[in-house]
């Protein structure tokens, strides 16, 4: 199968009057800090917020611009020129890769998989960490996720515990959704998050003073793995694809991280292109 918006997204290009744009490579700047402090007011907000919900629905079948389109959609209430210009980045981008979308594949046997990352007070105005994490049932991604932390964490392990948490609550539901659909997964839930110091207190059964804090989080995770229903491993920065649903990149990384979330060209011309 594949998930496309062509149509959609160039009714997104034409309505924000950017047929004739230079594409781009990335949706986002590697530096990018967007801040609501930054710039002057945009002209027009109401096609700003517009333009903006219409980038939520592509992200359906767009796993790749959920972080970008998450960030421009925090500063609807007042936009500013800045947030505009990384709004028509977005659509720059969208613009050159009109074509691309969601390929699913026979995949067997049933396992599940999942990548989590945090940037911690990554978020300049209130110094909250942004989550983000992707889900594999066998080599097809099924549910992924890009949003800012609801508390604020003091120290890097801390947020990325905090998005641990969050993905095993998601794979757990998807474990019991699989069981009522009659295709239980056997085997323990592989989570992969690039954090020494994350990996080590989800099996140590010893309680810290220095995280007593995130209590309820490290019991509900821990218990999990206890269970044997989840495992979690370390995996290098250079792998953790969760990456691309919490920063910036470079354009290689950028490119190669979404091709591992299966987020291509078509297989074959479709008929009517």
């Amino acid at each position: 199968m594949f998930l496309c918006q062509r149509k959609y997204a160039e009714e997104i290009v034409y309505s924000a009057k950017m047929a004739n744009c230079k594409i781009i490579s990335t949706p986002i700047d590697s530096k990018s800090k967007l801040s609501v402090v930054d710039g002057d007011p945009v002209f027009d907000p109401t096609f700003y917020r517009r333009l903006a919900g219409a980038l939520q629905y592509l992200t359906f079948t767009r796993p790749d611009i959920a972080y970008v389109v998450k960030q421009v959609c925090l500063f609807m209430h007042a936009p500013s020129e800045p947030h505009y210009t990384a709004l028509k980045r977005i659509i720059r981008y969208v613009k050159g890769t009109l074509d691309y979308g969601l390929h699913i594949y026979p995949s067997a046997p049933i396992k599940l998989l999942a990548y989590t990352d945090a940037n911690w007070a990554g978020c300049p105005d209130t110094r909250r960490s942004t989550s983000g994490y992707c889900m594999f049932l066998g080599d097809n991604l099924v549910s992924w996720s890009a949003k800012r932390q609801s508390a604020l964490s003091r120290s890097s392990a801390e947020a990325e515990y905090r998005g641990i948490a969050n993905m095993v609550s998601e794979s757990c539901w998807l474990r019991n959704l699989l069981l009522e659909l009659h295709c239980p997964v056997q085997k323990a839930i592989l989570i992969y998050c690039d954090n020494n110091s994350v990996v080590y207190l989800s099996s140590n059964l010893v309680q810290d003073q220095r995280t007593k804090h995130i209590e309820m989080d490290i019991h509900f995770v821990r218990e999990k793995v206890a269970r044997g229903q989840v495992r979690v491993l370390h995996v290098p920065s250079r792998y953790q694809i969760a990456n691309i649903f919490t920063k910036g990149l470079p354009s290689v990384l950028f490119e190669d991280f979404r091709d591992s979330l299966s987020v291509r060209r078509p297989p074959a011309m479709i008929v009517g292109v």
